[in-house]
């Protein structure tokens, strides 16, 4: 059955600085940014607001670098808690329109109200969300409408700061096509030179681009993406799908039965490489990790633990799959030892509550992480074991889920 659908992408503006904007309405008008160690000045800046954004700066960017830019720029600490407690304000008051409502980050997420379409006009509903958000929370926002989620999507990034913008597939010629393909949501900063290298310069160029030729440069996430620069996208607005449960894991059965902590250690870390790798193929990040202990006589146990932040690179699961295990051994031979991930969020959704003053630190870890994927891709997984005796065959154990596919409907006929 072929139905008409209504999606809003309800995306805040500048959200850590306007926040701080409502606590503090001195700082209105004012170019404003959110970094860390701002009194030594090394901190990276994080986010802005459109005041500051105006004379170049950018998130990223050092604050020294920041300050030569814009000499009256304020800095504020980031305040989490103060963020989340926002957050929880905007998805309950979401929740007053609709159940449909699918947080995906801390200050976006989609809404399905195809139920108002013979009510309201999706404009108008629009609007008033908007003016709500404004006046009952004192933040600005953006919306995108439009038949399906990638659409509406791309449709809130088209007007900031607070925008209203309908993108219909037959305006996508006109407002979608021209774009550069580095401003279609799903294509990573990283990803962008490699299209081009296809000839693919714009979101154009990739809808009328061979299916055939895009999945064979790009494997399914290139189908994916070709799907979506032709305006299908089949994915329901799922309240559910921020709790799903879903896993991507490896364990091995030991050469021998072992109590050696050296072994043991190099197993971890052979474990969380080999998950780590998984992750960034499906680019999704992990919000739980999970270890099973397989011991001599077949006992065999798992202990879970939630992260604090969501976790990607292989020191970050290795880390915490050793300490697991160090409170769950009982110092008995053990068998088989498994790392699994679980309570998986897209890359571009997670949210890493970042320990601002190691956050430049995080930038060196990730440019050499996509160097060790690079030489993995060329010369293949051997290369580059770091810590890790290549003696030790595995046994993997994969298990990760699709999304649901739903039949396509239009926000108006063609």
């Amino acid at each position: 059955m072929n139905q008409r659908r209504v999606i809003f992408h309800i995306d805040m503006n500048s959200f850590y600085a306007s926040v701080e904007m409502s606590y503090d309405p001195t700082l209105r008008g004012k170019p404003l940014a959110i970094a860390g160690n701002v009194e030594e000045r090394r901190g990276i800046i994080v986010t802005s607001s459109y005041e500051a954004r105006a004379k170049g700066v950018k998130t990223t960017m050092p604050v020294w670098k920041a300050l030569r830019l814009c000499p009256d720029l304020e800095l504020r600490r980031p305040n989490f808690e103060r963020y989340k407690e926002s957050s929880r304000a905007l998805f309950e008051l979401l929740r007053e329109y609709t159940p449909l409502v699918q947080p995906v980050s801390i200050d976006e997420g989609y809404l399905d109200v195809t139920a108002y379409l013979s009510k309201i006009h999706p404009l108008h509903l629009a609007a008033e969300i908007q003016r709500r958000i404004k006046v009952e929370l004192d933040l600005p926002c953006s919306i995108g409408i439009a038949p399906n989620k990638f659409l509406a999507k791309m449709a809130s990034d088209m007007k900031k700061p607070n925008g209203i913008t309908i993108l219909r597939k037959r305006d996508m010629k006109e407002k979608l096509w021209t774009l550069p393909i580095g401003e279609m949501h799903g294509i990573g900063r990283r990803t962008v030179e490699k299209w081009e290298k296809k000839g693919i310069k714009t979101i154009g160029d990739l809808a009328h681009a061979q299916m055939g030729d895009v999945q064979a440069w790009f494997g399914t996430n290139g189908r994916k993406l070709h799907e979506r620069a032709n305006g299908i996208d089949h994915r329901p607005v799922d309240p559910e799908a921020i709790y799903e449960f879903k896993t991507i894991g490896h364990s091995t059965t030991l050469k021998q039965n072992t109590k050696n902590m050296a072994v043991i250690d190099q197993t971890l870390k052979q474990l969380s490489q080999s998950v780590s790798r998984r992750l960034e193929k499906k680019q999704v990040f992990a919000r739980g990790i999970q270890l099973t202990i397989r011991y001599h006589d077949w006992r065999t146990i798992t202990r879970s633990q939630k992260l604090s932040n969501p976790a990607q690179k292989p020191e970050d699961l290795y880390k915490q799959a050793k300490q697991i295990f160090l409170k769950a051994w009982n110092q008995e031979s053990v068998r088989l030892l498994g790392v699994s991930t679980y309570d998986l969020i897209e890359q571009q959704y997670a949210y890493k509550q970042l320990d601002l003053f190691h956050y430049q630190d995080d930038i060196k870890e990730e440019k050499l992480s996509h160097l060790v994927k690079e030489v993995h891709e060329k010369f293949g997984e051997q290369a580059l074991q770091k810590g890790l005796s290549s003696k030790w065959k595995r046994k993997e154990e994969t298990s990760t889920e699709e999304g649901t596919s739903f039949s396509k409907d239009f926000l108006e006929p063609e």
